[in-house]
């Protein structure tokens, strides 16, 4: 009953994460728009007001007008935009805490990486969120918050160090996704200790009659810039868990700073575009070189010994259907033994599993023409990279996948290359 109702409990929680997040980040990319397209105002403005915009939309036309501190007096109705990133960050945590946490022996934990205990793994995947933003607070205040380009490339430095570390004590996909809860606990935190208090500080002097600093605003409106450039990256690492060749490789760490560059300069193309209506083609020309790098880096070897390290032999190969090619190769025998043996637990038609309620992604190993017709997923998940068995924790050898990988290779080229 439980695994019924955790199942549930996570897709719930996932959809709302999903949802929330989309309102903060639509809401995030329409004010950096909106506040990078501002014009010099026509005619005589209110005092204060140092930029107008004018937008249409839904049949509608909007008039909007921005005051570079605050109006003379507030109005009435004022619309904060806060919970959009409070209600992310907690329905991440949360669904952190139910596939992460509660099961660390299957996500979190790769004992070939730190034998880890599940509490152990937690409170450090907890203290490391915790931890990231201190030091990213303490940077933002040093000396460098004068100078926007070297704050940059000192945090940059941070956060890819941030995700070595965590590359040292998880899984490869726990690693990345710590990397992303991280900056996404940077983003929310920017919001709930930074943005929201200074603009609340800004509200009370002026209803108490007193004139706002203009460093309130800067301070505030430079996090949110951070928070618009690290919104893609997010987003790339929050879906990498789904990809085993971007997560299950021991250069993550590398891959997951590409990934800071590569969203850093498409969001340079439409800043500059909402500011200046230049379109700068070269930005996405070095997005294309960013993300061929994490391609090739992603099949690069690492410094461990490599369990997808195969012999330079030329592998014989049997023509016709690749089904019955696999079938019939001389490696299948033990390929499926190997199958069979660590991974139909989970991927089967009634799972053995402990707390596995149904095959994940109903996927099944269970018979000659399961393992067949998978073979491509298992050339992904379990030779290519080491995805699977999850944190290795039915203990599958270096030699397996090496038999895994000579048997796909036996096919006629349609599974390997």
């Amino acid at each position: 009953m439980w695994t019924y109702f955790s199942e549930w409990l996570s897709f719930g929680v996932r959809w709302l994460h999903v949802v929330t997040a989309i309102a903060w980040i639509g809401s995030s990319f329409y004010f950096i728009a909106l506040d990078l397209g501002l014009r010099k105002p026509h005619g005589t403005p209110p005092e204060g007001v140092g930029g107008e915009a004018w937008q249409v939309h839904g049949g509608g036309f909007y008039h909007i007008q921005k005051y570079m501190v605050a109006p003379a007096h507030m109005p009435e109705d004022l619309t904060w935009f806060k919970w959009e990133s409070y209600a992310t960050w907690m329905s991440g945590f949360a669904l952190l805490f139910l596939v992460y946490y509660v099961g660390a022996d299957l996500y979190l934990i790769d004992r070939s990486v730190a034998d880890l205990p599940v509490w152990g793994a937690s409170l450090i995947g907890i203290g490391g969120l915790a931890l990231g933003w201190v030091v990213y607070d303490f940077i933002c205040k040093s000396p460098l918050k004068g100078n926007d380009t070297a704050l940059l490339a000192v945090l940059f430095v941070y956060v890819v160090a941030a995700s070595f570390i965590f590359s040292q004590l998880f899984s490869g996909r726990g690693a990345m996704l710590h990397t992303g809860a991280m900056i996404a606990t940077l983003m929310t935190a920017n919001v709930f200790f930074i943005i929201i208090p200074n603009q609340k500080i800004v509200v009370a002097d002026l209803k108490a009659g007193r004139t706002p600093e203009a460093r309130l605003g800067a301070e505030a409106k430079q996090r949110s810039l951070h928070n618009n450039y690290l919104t893609l990256p997010v987003i790339f690492l929050m879906l990498s868990n789904h990809y085993p060749l971007a997560f299950a490789t021991q250069w993550n760490w590398a891959i997951a700073g590409l990934v800071l560059l590569m969203g850093a300069v498409i969001r340079h193309f439409f800043n500059t575009m909402h500011k200046t209506h230049r379109k700068l083609w070269w930005c996405w020309a070095v997005a294309g070189a960013l993300f061929a790098a994490v391609i090739t880096l992603s099949g690069a070897p690492g410094w461990r010994a490599s369990a997808q390290k195969e012999e330079a032999v030329v592998l014989p190969r049997i023509e016709g259907d690749p089904g019955r090619a696999l079938m019939a190769s001389t490696h299948f025998p033990e390929a499926e033994g190997i199958v069979l043996a660590r991974c139909s637990m989970c991927h089967a038609r009634a799972p053995l599993w402990p707390g596995i309620g149904h095959a994940p992604k109903a996927i099944f190993l269970e018979t000659p023409q399961d393992i067949v017709h998978n073979a491509r997923l298992i050339d992904a998940q379990s030779v290519r990279s080491h995805a699977m068995p999850p944190g290795n924790i039915t203990g599958l050898e270096a030699q397996e996948r090496l038999t895994l990988s000579r048997w796909i290779a036996s096919g006629d080229g349609l599974y390997r290359p």
